[in-house]
């Protein structure tokens, strides 16, 4: 049976991995063993994805990214260029740890930029935007803006990747989109056009 996916001849996809239809493994690309990678996914060069971990549909990994077991990556994630994910809390290079990973859920729409660094153990919300460099050291709740080391709060984003502008009643508008968002005790909810 051919092969539904492209990959580059100089990427290794090892073997009881599961590709889905329409995606894109670049040059120098590690794909290890057990891993689940969505249809129409783009993986550019230089990436490792580690044993069991899990991408969805649509996400897109930027050049020189490594993805450890414990992470999950749901539908439509961006993985920015050299970004980091960590999976022990407290590594050391004398004391093996592979029974303490932990788990890393990166839900659906969320992007995180260039450089950026998420320690394990976190979820980031969906359509959460963490900035270049930023350092996540904590939960992030959906559509949030994390900027800084450590990450702090600076803000809501659209789906569309907005900065969003509420108005004394709690209320944006994306200005790409033209959905609308409320804004009611600290948490972010699309209400649609």
């Amino acid at each position: 049976m051919e092969k539904e996916y492209f990959a580059h001849e100089t990427a290794i996809i090892d073997e009881g991995c599961v590709i889905g239809k329409g995606s894109k493994i670049w040059h120098f690309t590690h794909i290890m063993k057990d891993c689940v990678i969505g249809g129409n996914c783009n993986l550019g060069q230089n990436v490792v994805v580690s044993p069991q971990v899990t991408l969805g549909r649509n996400v897109k990994v930027q050049n020189n990214v490594s993805i450890y077991t414990g992470v999950i990556c749901e539908d439509d994630v961006f993985l920015g260029p050299s970004m980091v994910f960590t999976n022990v809390i407290n590594p050391r290079s004398h004391i093996l740890r592979r029974d303490q990973y932990m788990q890393t859920l990166v839900k659906r729409g969320a992007s995180i930029g260039a450089n950026a660094t998420i320690v394990c153990g976190h979820t980031i919300g969906e359509f959460a935007f963490i900035g270049a460099g930023a350092v996540v050291t904590k939960d992030v709740p959906a559509y949030a803006l994390i900027i800084g080391n450590p990450g702090r709060h600076a803000g809501w984003m659209s789906e569309y990747g907005h900065r969003l502008k509420f108005d004394d009643m709690g209320f944006a508008v994306c200005p790409e989109s033209k959905e609308k968002y409320q804004l009611t005790n600290g948490k972010v909810i699309n209400l649609g056009k």
